[in-house]
């Protein structure tokens, strides 16, 4: 356990250079207070300045020096932004941008299988030739290339999804001139450059996917390009400054969302859901899903009718339930021989009757019944007498 004289060489990168070799007992609430506005400054994020805030509580804690601050110090306000789900338009535009460009082939193949199959960015730089069944048409995910136990999982590929796996296994076979070896990556390592290794996972397509997503068509020539002043094209030279992607900001991760809101809007079973993208938790289809405008539309045009081509009468349809109600009492309470209620109950209720009142045919044991359970009725409250049973 860190006493007040221990440095303060546990703390993360930052906090470490700001407060310096200090010891615990020097960190005062005006200290870490003027930390998190320089690093506010500084234009870090709320989310990065309380991961930070959570290892010195934690060291202060230990230290037994948090309590004096506890009060003082309170997490930054952070925006729950679960991500972003695609529009038609805009998933047609994300794939065909990046079919034409060869450096941005590893981007759009990844975003195939993470739109089909939810796979994060880390399952599909550690997926191995080794985990895909191609006489089953599946993809297993291993622990070791996902975040939690749940990770783990097979998944099966639809049409988009098995075609893309087809296309990296010929770029396989023409980038090494030979099949694929099982324990070789999908994405190899350092692919376009001279020495490629399969045996090493992808670093990543950050920078294709960086260009891919903020490429832009100048509305004169229609050239596609990067973000400038002025079209590249020289016989154009049209100010595009104010030109944007609507993918800007889109990131990988995002198709993840995407995929799982197709899933949710499909009506797929939540179990299902969670066993395709390795969820554990219930609560987490909710987290992802983003269930867009439309969709939303859709359920609530339903109950107005137009989704079932007409409307109907509220006052009606309830005024109609209330006499359907009174009918049914109405019927119950004036059942009678007209065999709306049943023989024997009906037998039953007039031997009752005979016996309270004591007509003359009880009294001499003599009993017109259309049903043995009146008689064991008669029997039961007159013990020791005969009955005569007429039918």
């Amino acid at each position: 356990m860190p006493s007040p004289k221990s440095s303060c060489r546990n703390l993360p990168r930052n906090s470490k250079k700001y407060f310096g070799t200090a010891t615990v007992s020097r960190i005062s609430t005006d200290a870490v207070l003027a930390y998190i506005a320089e690093r506010k400054q500084a234009g870090t994020s709320n989310g990065t300045i309380n991961r930070d805030l959570d290892v010195l509580r934690g060291v202060l804690k230990r230290a037994k020096r948090w309590h004096l601050m506890a009060e003082d110090i309170r997490p930054l306000p952070m925006r729950h932004n679960v991500g972003r789900a695609l529009a038609h338009d805009e998933k047609l535009r994300l794939l065909k941008l990046a079919a034409p460009k060869p450096e941005w082939q590893n981007a759009r193949l990844a975003a195939l299988l993470a739109l089909n199959t939810t796979m994060r960015a880390v399952e599909i730089r550690g997926m191995r030739w080794q985990a895909v069944n191609l006489m089953e048409r599946t993809v297993m995910v291993r622990r070791s290339a996902t975040k939690t136990d749940a990770g783990e999982r097979v998944i099966p590929l639809n049409t988009n999804a098995w075609n893309a796996m087809l296309e990296l296994r010929e770029r396989a076979k023409l980038l090494f001139g030979c099949e694929p070896e099982p324990d070789w990556h999908v994405f190899p390592h350092a692919e376009g450059y001279t020495k490629p290794d399969p045996t090493r996972p992808m670093s990543g397509w950050r920078t294709a996917w960086r260009n891919l997503t903020r490429a832009i068509l100048c509305p004169a020539c229609g050239r596609l390009q990067q973000p400038s002043e002025t079209c590249r094209d020289a016989r154009c030279g049209a100010d595009i400054r104010s030109v944007r992607s609507p993918l800007h900001g889109l990131r990988f991760h995002d198709l993840r969302h995407h995929a799982l809101t197709e899933l949710c809007e499909a009506q797929a079973n939540d179990s299902i859901i969670r066993e395709i993208a390795g969820h554990v938790s219930p609560k987490m289809p909710a987290h992802y899903s983003h269930v867009r405008l439309d969709a939303k539309r859709k359920a609530l045009d339903a109950l107005s009718g137009e989704g079932s081509g007409g409307s109907y009468g509220t006052k009606r349809d309830t005024n109609f339930a209330v006499e359907s109600t009174r009918q049914s009492q109405v019927v119950e309470n004036n059942g009678g021989a007209d065999g709306i209620r049943t023989h024997d109950l009906l037998d039953a209720i007039e031997a009752r009757s005979q016996l309270r009142h004591g007509p003359t045919g009880a009294q001499l044991g003599v009993y017109h019944t259309r049903s043995p359970v009146s008689s064991l009725d008669w029997l039961s409250c007159n013990p020791g007498q005969s009955l005569q049973v007429l039918s």
